[in-house]
């Protein structure tokens, strides 16, 4: 197998396309691998940071009217974009999806989806042999259980896929703080996701920002 390393196999915003899959409600009622709410919290960060490089993001859902609309948190980052309905379990077999994923001409696939184990691995596992370079955002994504997630993982490893989390990515994408254009951009994805690291950068903020008391003579 290939190793991925070198500056080349770094993440560029200008050669990703996202693919998020199946964050809806039906999956998330039998998330078990983490804390829903820490799933929905980022997937929106990871969409919301994909809006920010503008980079492409397809949207996808399977079985919609039985298993409920993607998460408005993500939707609405995208409004009035158009999610792709399916019946296909394995999204890259879906040719709407594919064709969407090929327009943009762009060869470094990157997803996440519910569940890991089934809606994440089938589409990277066949991408993976077809060439593309695919990166999963493990947790933006989840399965049924922790095992499930984690087998999940590492068969995709095996195949040659790319792991990484969303601040990861986010921080891949923008590389150096001097780029200026995404870094304020950036900055309020953390604040309103990234819990600890926004915190903290508001009280830096508030400290740079507090008069040094007066000293008497």
């Amino acid at each position: 197998m290939k190793l991925r390393n070198g500056l080349d196999s770094l993440l560029r915003p200008q050669d990703s396309v996202l693919v998020l899959i199946d964050h809806q409600p039906f999956q998330l009622t039998n998330l078990n691998s983490h804390e829903p709410q820490m799933v929905v919290n980022n997937s929106t960060a990871l969409a919301k940071a994909a809006k920010a490089f503008n980079v492409p993001t397809i949207l996808t859902s399977v079985l919609a009217e039985r298993g409920g609309l993607i998460f408005p948190q993500i939707t609405d980052v995208f409004p009035g974009q158009e999610v792709i309905d399916r019946t296909l379990i394995n999204t890259w077999e879906d040719k709407k999806v594919v064709d969407a994923v090929k327009a943009t001409g762009r060869k470094q696939l990157i997803i996440a989806g519910l569940w890991t184990e089934v809606c994440v691995a089938m589409p990277a596992i066949q991408a993976l042999g077809e060439g593309w370079d695919v990166t999963v955002v493990t947790d933006a994504s989840g399965g049924v259980s922790v095992e499930a997630h984690q087998v999940a993982i590492q068969r995709m490893i095996g195949a040659g896929a790319n792991m990484m989390t969303w601040l990861a990515v986010a921080a891949e994408w923008q590389r150096d703080w001097a780029r200026a254009e995404t870094a304020g951009a950036l900055t309020d994805v953390l604040l309103q996701h990234a819990a600890g690291s926004g915190i903290a950068y508001l009280w830096e903020q508030q400290l740079l920002n507090t008069p040094v008391p007066a000293v008497e003579a």
